[in-house]
């Protein structure tokens, strides 16, 4: 392949990254089977943008409005800008593994569109969570927190795509989800280099406080990954949601626990 056409693939992998995980308007990209697995190497990059876009509203706006308030502009940014996929993914997850007794339900609730008592609980929670925390952080330290966050838990789609299988294969139940087209494609080496980057951003940001989230988002992700294998033999599009909303909040509960 030459140098062009690598550089115009790695472009659209991006591209498809940015598509997937935010409502940023790009270009269309063109549709292939893998290409979602593909551009899983990018999504804690797209973590940048996405952080990157909040600590510049922080920036704007903290001196300006009480620190609650600002926290509730910025999380209704960050709502906005992904479209709610991982609030969706929280909700569904949370619905499917409170509310069904084996495999076969919990896919089926969560597959649902509608949303639960186990749903509702677990945005608001989610929601006042992410609004406390951010408000309670130290004013110089929002904006790192608020790049390494993103990047961090985005970070978690790697590792569990990377070792856990899909819990819903094409053609099971009727209905393939995202989870099928993302889990055990990624690439050992898509995970490494996810893992070194995404640790090495949360390293410059945050320096010595860098230790505690990426210790906590670890063993989010550990912890998910033994949960979700045991209930469901593996994971769905919405696990990768709700996997990421806990290590979001994670990174926060870590940064005021720890200033």
């Amino acid at each position: 392949m030459s140098v062009t056409a690598y550089a115009r693939r790695t472009w659209s992998e991006f591209l498809s990254a940015v598509q997937f995980l935010t409502r940023i308007p790009v270009p269309s990209q063109s549709y292939a089977a893998d290409s979602l697995a593909r551009s899983a190497k990018f999504f804690p990059l797209v973590g940048v943008v996405v952080g990157g876009g909040a600590a510049l509203l922080h920036l704007l706006i903290a001196p300006h409005l009480p620190r609650a308030i600002a926290a509730l502009l910025i999380l209704v940014y960050l709502v906005l800008i992904t479209g709610c996929l991982t609030e969706d993914g929280l909700a569904d997850t949370a619905d499917g593994f409170g509310g069904g007794r084996d495999r076969e339900q919990i896919l089926l609730i969560m597959h649902d569109s509608r949303i639960g008592t186990y749903g509702a609980a677990a945005l608001t929670l989610s929601l006042l969570g992410r609004v406390l925390l951010l408000s309670s952080l130290p004013i110089l330290q929002v904006a790192p927190y608020l790049i390494a966050a993103p990047v961090l838990c985005r970070w978690t789609t790697l590792p569990l795509s990377y070792f856990l299988p899909a819990a819903r294969a094409a053609g099971a139940d009727g209905f393939a989800g995202q989870g099928a087209r993302i889990a055990s494609l990624t690439s050992a080496g898509t995970l490494a280099g996810g893992t070194l980057f995404s640790f090495a951003v949360a390293a410059i940001l945050l320096r010595s406080h860098a230790i505690a989230p990426i210790v906590c988002v670890a063993a989010i992700t550990l912890s998910a990954g033994a949960y979700y294998k045991r209930r469901i033999g593996g994971i769905t599009g919405d696990c990768f949601g709700a996997a990421m909303q806990l290590a979001e909040i994670g990174v926060y509960l870590c940064g005021v626990w720890t200033r």
